[in-house]
């Protein structure tokens, strides 16, 4: 959700070409979606990371969730990541796919937030 979000954030800023008030409002919503991703690959890394015998016990699968518990309770439940969390499923440069998207949130937010807080350079003059 939150790769999705941080696309669409910048999709929709592209598009719209916004003035310096409107870069400072999609700079927030950059941080905004860029934090969430980062809490989320990062806790998903941290797990992996773990000792087997710290790894928090397998709960029950994620649609089962959502269609048993209220919304608040779910995504407490959800946020607080379960045993298969902790599967490592492939390995890339030595580094598994949380950590990847971990590194692609810290790259991709910052220079979505540089573009949109720098100055524009002047023209050239001719």
């Amino acid at each position: 959700m939150a790769v999705i979000s941080l696309g669409l954030v910048f999709l929709v800023s592209a598009v719209h070409n916004p003035g310096s008030l409107g870069r400072k409002i999609y700079t927030l919503f950059i941080v905004l979606a860029a934090g969430a991703g980062i809490a989320v690959a990062g806790r998903h890394a941290w797990l992996q990371i773990m000792p087997e015998d710290q790894v928090p016990a397998c709960g029950p699968g994620f649609d089962y969730i959502i269609d048993s518990f209220p919304f608040s309770e779910a995504l407490a439940l959800i946020f607080t990541g379960s045993g298969e969390c902790a599967d490592i499923d492939w390995i890339f440069l030595g580094l598994s796919m949380p950590a990847w998207v971990l590194i692609c949130f810290i790259i991709i937010g910052t220079a979505g937030v540089w573009n949109n807080v720098r100055k524009d350079s002047p023209a050239p003059v001719a």
